[in-house]
C-alpha cells in the first residue's frame, strides 16, 4: 500500500483529502500544516509520496521540495496547488517534484498521479502540460535563433585560423597563402571581432569546439 504524507495549511482540506485517499486504499501516514513540520514528518515517516500544497503561509511548498527530498531521498513529491503559473511549475520541476496537479482536478486523476509517480513516472495536469509545451517550444526556438545568429567566418578566415591553430606565425601564414603579413593580421583581427574574442588561442578553441577547423 502506498504511504502518503499530506501537507496543506487548510485543516478541512487535509481532512477531506485524507479521507478520500484512505477510501482509495492509500495509507495516509501523516499530515503537516506547514513546511518546517513537513520536513520533520518526512524524515520521521519516510513516505512513498508527499502531496504538497504550494501556496502556504511562511515558507511555500516550492521552497521546501529540496529539503523534503533531502530528508526522505526515496520519496516522490506531488505538488497540489491552485497556482497555474508557469514559473511555479518550472520551479517545482527544477526542485525535484515528480508531479504538478491543479486542485480542481477530479480525485481519481490525483489518485492516478500518485500511483504514477510511485512507479517512477511524472505527472502534470493537462492545462499545465500545455503551458509546459509552450515553454519548451519557446526555448527550442530561442536555441535555433541563437544558432542561426552564430558569426559566419569566410573561407579565407577559416584558412587563416586553421594555420594559426597549427602554430604558424603571421609571416608564415602569409607565405603559405601568398598574401602579405599585414593582410593576415587583418584577417585575424576580423576573426576576433566577429567572434567577440580577445586572443588567437581563444579563437582556435572556439573553432575547434564549433568544428570549423580540424587539427587531425
Amino acid at each position: 500500500m502506498t504511504r502518503v504524507l499530506v501537507v496543506d495549511d487548510a485543516p478541512l482540506f487535509r481532512t477531506g483529502l485524507r479521507a478520500a485517499l484512505s477510501a482509495a486504499e492509500f495509507d495516509v501516514v501523516g499530515e503537516a500544516e506547514d513546511a518546517p513540520t513537513a520536513v520533520i514528518e518526512a524524515e520521521r515517516l519516510q513516505p512513498d509520496v508527499i502531496v504538497l500544497d504550494v501556496l502556504m503561509p511562511g515558507q511555500s511548498g516550492l521552497e521546501v521540495v529540496d529539503k523534503l527530498l533531502a530528508a526522505a531521498p526515496d520519496t516522490k513529491v506531488v505538488l497540489l496547488t491552485v497556482s497555474e503559473s508557469e514559473d511555479d511549475l518550472l520551479t517545482g520541476i527544477k526542485a525535484g517534484a515528480s508531479g504538478y496537479v491543479i486542485k480542481d482536478t477530479p480525485f481519481p486523476s490525483l489518485a492516478t498521479a500518485i500511483t504514477d509517480v510511485v512507479e517512477n513516472g511524472a505527472v502534470v495536469s493537462p492545462r499545465m502540460a500545455a503551458k509546459l509545451f509552450t515553454v519548451v517550444q519557446q526555448m527550442l526556438r530561442h536555441r535555433e535563433l541563437a544558432a542561426s545568429r552564430r558569426p559566419t567566418l569566410t573561407g579565407r578566415e577559416i584558412e587563416v585560423l586553421q594555420l594559426v591553430a597549427q602554430g604558424y606565425t603571421s609571416r608564415e601564414i602569409g607565405e603559405h597563402l601568398f598574401i602579405s603579413e599585414n593582410t593576415v593580421k587583418n584577417h585575424v583581427r576580423n576573426i576576433l571581432d566577429k567572434l567577440g574574442l580577445h586572443s588567437r588561442n581563444e579563437a582556435v578553441l572556439y573553432a575547434l569546439r564549433e568544428n570549423l577547423i580540424d587539427l587531425g
